[in-house]
């Protein structure tokens, strides 16, 4: 029994290891680029905001 008991522990944190490891992998490749486009647009868009702000002023 207690062979058992140490192979499911083992088991059981290796597949909680391994679904971490997915989900921060998946985050780096999916989730960051996403973000970084988008608060570039954002940039972008206040950028564009201002300039036309100040050409209208004068």
């Amino acid at each position: 029994m207690k062979k058992f008991t140490k192979g499911f522990l083992i088991g059981t944190l290796t597949t909680v290891g391994a679904v971490l490891a997915g989900l921060v992998s998946f985050h780096k490749t999916v989730v960051s680029p996403i973000e970084e486009e988008e608060q570039r647009f954002d940039d972008n868009r206040r950028k564009a905001v201002r300039k036309s702000r100040s050409a209208h002023i004068n």
